[in-house]
């Protein structure tokens, strides 16, 4: 058989086991769904009962707001990164990220831990002030989802806005500046159009974080507030209408796709040529007064916005009820106390999604090598080329970062129903959530792997498989490492997916779906206490995981 031929059939099997498996567990899911949505009843329910519009209405403008807000505090942040040098400037711009790779309902349990009835706002002014009850009342709130939305999605502005800003010749700037334009005039007219496509692309991104927005509605919002994820969950899980359900799943689905295919054609067509500068270049020192008190300003704004929750977080898993240091909530972990709202001790549902996390690592991350180098070698293109190859089938396996995991868990219920208790469909779950993390992790380093380096290896004699060991893998060593992070720490925090497939009696319980049970359980400060601790843990994995992909990253070389 020639080498070429033998190309051929290896690149099929690389790409048809991701695409059987993507069919299989995304696509068929997602029929099923439209399958069951075509009811007359369930069509007929949602369009005459105004509970629905609400709910469509709150869930649109709740992620316009949220959006609008995320800019107006990101903003100064991105400017602040993007001209100025400081002490502490990488540790800061660090910081920023790390509650956007935090776990939705670690961001809600630290809200709660900050500004919930039992919080530590709260706690200060009721010993402050000698109060009897909490002042603030902001549990089951807008605000308080506002706030955590905000804390959410800030990074996509800094790293968005902040990184094409920081690359932006400032020598525009400056010469409207010495035709007599004012500070904010040349910011208008010179700076906001040059920043308009990270900005759109950036409001985007956050708008359809918001508007898909589970687990912080779910845990902060309570019954007050529901947008179309949460009534999803609610219709099948609570009032068993399987048919509803479908219906606002498909609606949810057609409109993330549009929001995603507006993003991603802006980004196509909003590519001009610009007098780009390094990063380093750009930067000065705050010299002036003005400009030293608004570098403070920012930054003591963002160190009190971000840290505050975390910190709240870390305190209130280490308080009891009267103020006292602590170890008791993270010694209940290993406890299956009578009445608790979990059948299970905590301590099982770590270690339950510890074992996920490294299962979903070898799953995730061998379906994603097998595409990742599919997609990124020309030997191993279909016949009519590379280019159209890679026009369709890289857009199709990061279709499942567009989806809703709270729709694909309902998707999986009502299409393996003999899997409805299996530990395999959250597995699959986290698989497929993880899938297009690890494929963009690998994807860009896979394709900087010179074309002449394997053509040297097959002239010298040597198998495919020789080359991938002995060329390929050294190279792509530590994009491996980032993807098997992606992917461990995807599944630690996997939450609308996971809430579909496990019920609390189940003895495959997550930390997540544990988190949210003690959570959504009023009263009891045990159960408070255990929900902080088991996010603290969370939230450490999820920082070291950040961490870990900073240090492995490839020259700073990946889409995430």
């Amino acid at each position: 058989m020639s080498r070429p031929k033998q190309h051929h059939i290896y690149a099929g099997l690389l790409a048809g086991i991701p695409l059987l498996f993507l069919i299989a567990f995304f696509f068929w899911p997602l029929v099923n769904i439209l399958r069951l949505s075509v009811t007359a009843v369930g069509v007929e329910a949602v369009l005459v009962r105004p509970y629905f519009r609400q709910t469509l209405w709150f869930t649109l403008w709740q992620a316009v707001l949220s959006t609008g807000l995320t800019l107006l505090v990101g903003l100064p942040a991105a400017y602040l990164f993007a001209r100025y040098t400081f002490p502490g400037r990488s540790l800061l711009r660090a910081l920023t990220t790390v509650p956007f790779v935090m776990p939705t309902v670690v961001v809600a349990a630290a809200f709660r831990a900050l500004l919930g009835s039992q919080g530590a706002v709260n706690q200060g002014l009721m010993a402050l002030f000698d109060l009897s009850r909490p002042p603030l009342r902001l549990d089951q709130t807008l605000a308080i989802i506002l706030l955590a939305h905000v804390f959410y999605n800030t990074a996509i502005v800094v790293r968005l806005v902040g990184g094409f800003w920081g690359h932006l010749n400032p020598r525009l700037n400056e010469a409207a500046r010495t035709m007599g334009a004012s500070r904010w005039r040349a910011f208008r007219e010179v700076t906001l159009p040059l920043l308009r496509p990270s900005l759109l692309s950036a409001s985007l991104l956050i708008f359809l974080f918001t508007f898909t927005s589970f687990g912080v509605i779910l845990l902060l919002g309570g019954p007050m507030f529901s947008t179309l994820e949460t009534e999803i969950y609610r219709q099948y899980v609570n009032f068993l209408r399987p048919d509803i359900a479908a219906v606002l799943a498909l609606f949810q689905i057609v409109f993330t796709f549009v929001v995603m295919m507006v993003y991603t054609r802006w980004q196509q067509n909003t590519a001009v040529s610009l007098d780009m500068r390094a990063e380093k270049a750009n930067l000065k020192r705050p010299n002036t007064w003005p400009e030293k008190i608004a570098v403070a300003t920012i930054m003591g704004g963002l160190c009190l916005f971000l840290v505050t929750p975390l910190l709240a977080l870390v305190w209130q898993s280490l308080v009891d009820r009267d103020g006292n240091l602590t170890l008791a909530y993270y010694q209940a972990l290993s406890e299956a106390r009578r009445g608790s709202v979990v059948f299970i001790p905590p301590l099982t549902a770590v270690r339950n999604s510890i074992g996920y996390a490294l299962l979903t690592v070898l799953l995730a991350g061998g379906l994603g090598l097998m595409t990742a180098v599919a997609l990124a070698r020309p030997a191993l293109s279909l016949s009519k080329g590379p280019s159209l190859w890679r026009k369709w089938a890289d857009p199709l396996f990061m279709l499942p970062l567009g989806a809703s995991a709270v729709t694909l868990g309902f998707g999986y219920v009502v299409t393996y129903s003999s899997l409805r208790t299996s530990a395999v469909l959250v597995l699959i779950a986290h698989t497929l959530v993880a899938l297009p993390f690890v494929v963009r992790s690998l994807l860009p380093v896979m394709q900087g792997i010179k074309p002449h380096l394997h053509e040297a290896a097959a002239v010298m004699g040597a198998t495919p498989g020789r080359v991938w060991r002995e060329v390929d893998l050294p190279i792509i060593g530590r994009a491996l490492l980032v993807a098997a992070v992606f992917a461990f720490t995807v599944s630690m925090g996997e939450f609308g997916a996971t809430s579909f497939i496990v019920r609390p009696n189940s003895g495959f319980l997550t930390m997540p779906i544990a988190i949210q049970r003690f959570l959504s359980t009023p009263g009891g400060a045990l159960n408070f206490g255990q929900a902080m601790a088991m996010s603290v843990i969370l939230m450490a994995v999820s920082t070291a995981g950040f961490v870990a992909i900073e240090r492995f990253r490839y020259a700073d070389i990946g889409e995430f």
